[in-house]
C-alpha cells in the first residue's frame, strides 16, 4: 500500500458528526473529482477507504444516496455516479449554485464559514484529487482538479491557512503542491491526519542525519587523504636523503624526525608528535618535516 493510500486511510477514519462540516468535505470532494457537471456527478477513486466514506459523507451532507454505486467485491478504481436531475439540484443548492453557474466553478467561500469548514474542504480535496509521495524517496504533495478558477481560490484559501503551495499546470488540469517537509507535514496536520504528518518529519529528521553522518564521513576521508598524501610526500623526501648522504648528515632533531616517520609511514602528524621522545608539539614536528622536505627538493634543483 502507497503512503499516499495510507494518508488517506487516516483521513477516512475521521467521524462525520457536524452536517456543516459534512457540506465542506463533499463541496471539497466534488470540485475535485472527476466530472462535477449540470447533468452529472461521478467520483472515481481507487482507494477502499474513501470508497467506504462517499456513502455515508453524501448522506449526512445531502440525505440521499449515489444512483449508481460500485459492486461490494470491486477492487482497483470504483466509480460513484449521480445523474437524478433533484438530487444534483439539491446538491447545487447546498453551494447556493444554480446548473447554469457550473460552467466557470468558483468556491463559494459562505460555504466554509463555520470553524473546521476550510480544513474539511481542503479534506475532501485532497480525498478526490490529491496524493502525495512516500517521504522516504522524495517530499510532494499536490492537488489536482479540471477547474482552474477553482485551483487559484484554493490557493488563497491555503494562504489564509499559513500554507503556501505552489502553482502548476499538468495539461487540462491546474495542480497546487508542496515540495518542503514541513509544509506537507502542515498541511496534512491541518486536514486531519497528524499520524502522517509526523511521519513526514520524522522522515526529514532521518534524511537530515543520514545527509549529515555523509559530509561527516566525506569530510573524514578527505582528511585522511590529505594525511595519507602529506606522509607520502615526507617519506619520499627522506629516502632521497637517506640514498644521496644518508641521515647522519641531518642535526639531530631532524634524523629522530626523519626515523620516526620512516617508522611510522602512514601516521597521523598529530599521533607522530606524541610518539617523538621527548614529545614534541605538532606544529614543531610539522616544522622540521617541511625543512626534511626543502633539503630533499633542494638536492634535485
Amino acid at each position: 500500500m502507497s503512503f499516499s493510500s495510507d494518508v488517506k486511510n487516516e483521513l477516512c477514519s475521521s467521524r462525520l458528526e457536524k452536517r456543516s462540516l459534512a457540506v465542506a468535505e463533499a463541496y471539497g470532494t466534488l470540485l475535485y473529482c472527476h466530472s462535477f457537471r449540470a447533468g452529472e456527478v461521478r467520483i472515481i477513486t481507487a482507494n477502499a477507504a474513501v470508497a467506504e466514506r462517499l456513502p455515508r459523507l453524501f448522506r449526512k451532507a445531502f440525505s440521499l444516496g449515489f444512483d449508481k454505486l460500485p459492486p461490494e467485491d470491486a477492487l482497483g478504481k470504483r466509480s460513484f455516479c449521480i445523474t437524478d436531475s433533484e438530487k444534483l439540484r439539491r446538491i447545487l443548492e447546498s453551494f447556493g449554485m444554480q446548473a447554469d453557474g457550473l460552467r466557470a466553478m468558483h468556491i463559494n467561500l459562505s460555504v466554509l464559514e463555520e470553524p473546521g469548514c476550510a480544513e474539511a474542504f481542503v479534506r475532501g480535496a485532497f480525498l478526490a484529487g490529491g496524493s502525495v509521495t512516500d517521504p522516504g524517496k522524495r517530499f510532494h504533495l499536490e492537488l489536482s482538479t479540471s477547474h482552474q478558477s477553482v485551483s487559484r481560490e484554493l490557493r488563497a484559501l491555503l494562504l489564509e491557512m499559513d500554507l503556501d503551495p505552489r502553482e502548476a499546470s499538468r495539461g487540462p488540469h491546474a495542480l497546487l503542491y508542496f515540495k518542503k517537509a514541513d509544509q506537507i507535514s502542515d498541511f496534512l496536520a491541518r486536514i486531519g491526519a497528524p499520524v502522517s504528518s509526523m511521519e513526514i518529519l520524522t522522515s526529514k529528521v532521518e534524511k537530515e542525519m543520514r545527509n549529515t553522518v555523509t559530509r561527516q564521513i566525506n569530510c573524514d576521508s578527505a582528511n585522511a587523504d590529505k594525511t595519507v598524501s602529506a606522509a607520502m610526500r615526507q617519506t619520499e623526501a627522506i629516502r632521497r636523503l637517506v640514498k644521496r648522504d644518508g641521515l647522519e648528515a641531518l642535526p639531530e632533531p631532524l634524523r629522530d624526525t626523519a626515523l620516526l616517520r620512516l617508522a611510522n609511514p602512514e601516521v597521523s602528524l598529530a599521533d607522530l608528535a606524541l610518539l617523538s621522545d621527548p614529545p614534541v608539539s605538532k606544529s614543531c614536528l610539522s616544522h622540521r618535516l617541511q625543512k626534511i622536505i626543502l633539503l630533499a627538493e633542494k638536492e634535485l634543483s
